[in-house]
C-alpha cells in the first residue's frame, strides 16, 4: 500500500484536510456547518458512508429492495466497499432500478440474495479479497479456464446486472444429473454463472459471516474446457471451491443445483 496513505504525516494530515476544508467552503459548506460531524456521531458515520461510495445515492427501488431483504442484500454500496469497483455514471443508470416487484422480492426474501454484480471475473474477485477466502490460488485448475475469465456481457446495461440467486440448493436437486435437476426449475427460474455464484456467496459472506453452500457443490451454467459442467461450493474454512467435471454427469448426494430468479 502507498506510504502516504497507509502513514500519512503530520504535515501530510494538516496540508490534505486543510485542501479538502477550503475546497467544501468554496462549494458552499457554512463553516458553522463543519461543527456538526464533530458533534454528530451517527452524521459521521453517515458522512463517510457517502464519502467511500464516491457520492452515490441509492434510488427508491434500491431503498425499498434493500428494506424488503435486509441482509440479503449485496448492492452497489457493499460492491464499492468490498470490491472496490468504481461505478460510472453508465452503470449506476443501469442499476438505478431493480428489475424484480416488490411481491418477488417478498416471496424471496429468506431464501435468496438481491445482488448487483459489476463487470469483475472469478480471479478479479480472487484477487481482491482474502486468500483464505479461496481454497486454491496460484495452482487452481481454472486459472487458464475461459469461465474464470468471463467478466458477463460487457454489451449489455454497461456490464452490470442485479441477480436474485437462490442462497440453497433448488430443492430435491442433489443425487441427480444436469437433465434431471433443470427439470426442478420453475418457469422464473434458470441456472447462473459460476461467475455470478461466486459473486454472491464471496460478497453475502464479507457482509455477514455467512457461509453459503459450506456442504454441499451445486452446478453452474458452464462448461469447462473438457465440456463438464462447473459446480462451485464446499466454502468451509478451507475457502471457496471451484470444481471441476471429475463426477462429470453423475448423481451425487452432495451435488445440487444453483438457481437465480429470472428478471421480470
Amino acid at each position: 500500500m502507498d506510504k502516504t496513505i497507509a502513514n500519512p504525516s503530520p504535515k501530510e494530515v494538516i496540508g490534505r484536510a486543510s485542501e479538502c476544508m477550503r475546497r467544501l467552503l468554496e462549494a458552499g459548506l457554512p463553516f458553522e456547518a463543519l461543527q456538526k460531524p464533530i458533534d454528530d456521531p451517527e452524521m459521521r458515520k453517515r458522512l463517510v458512508r457517502f464519502w467511500i461510495s464516491g457520492g452515490f445515492e441509492p434510488s427508491a427501488s434500491q431503498k425499498r429492495a434493500r428494506e424488503i431483504l435486509g441482509k440479503n442484500c449485496f448492492g452497489i454500496e457493499e460492491a464499492i466497499k468490498h470490491f472496490g469497483v468504481n461505478p460510472s455514471k453508465q452503470q449506476l443508470a443501469a442499476l438505478s432500478e431493480v428489475p424484480f416487484t416488490e411481491a418477488a422480492l417478498e416471496e424471496c426474501k429468506n431464501t435468496h440474495i438481491l445482488v448487483a454484480v459489476f463487470p469483475l471475473s472469478i480471479l478479479d474477485i480472487r484477487g481482491k479479497v482474502e486468500r483464505k477466502l479461496f481454497y486454491s490460488h496460484g495452482d487452481a485448475w481454472y486459472n487458464k479456464q475461459a469461465f474464470a475469465q468471463d467478466y458477463g456481457d460487457l454489451s449489455a446495461q454497461a456490464g452490470v446486472s442485479w441477480y436474485l440467486v437462490r442462497k440453497d440448493v433448488v430443492s430435491n436437486s442433489t443425487s441427480k444429473n444436469w437433465s434431471e435437476q433443470v427439470s426442478l426449475l420453475a418457469k422464473d427460474e434458470e441456472v447462473p454463472s459460476t461467475r455470478v455464484m461466486v459473486y454472491a456467496i464471496i460478497g453475502h459472506y464479507l457482509v455477514t459471516g455467512e457461509r453459503l453452500f459450506e456442504n454441499v457443490w451445486v452446478r453452474c451454467s458452464d462448461l469447462d474446457s473438457s465440456g463438464f459442467r462447473v459446480r462451485v461450493g464446499r466454502f468451509d474454512r478451507g475457502g471457496l471451491c471451484v470444481g471441476d467435471g471429475v463426477w462429470g454427469d453423475n448423481r451425487n448426494d452432495y451435488i445440487g443445483l444453483a438457481s437465480s430468479r429470472k428478471f421480470q
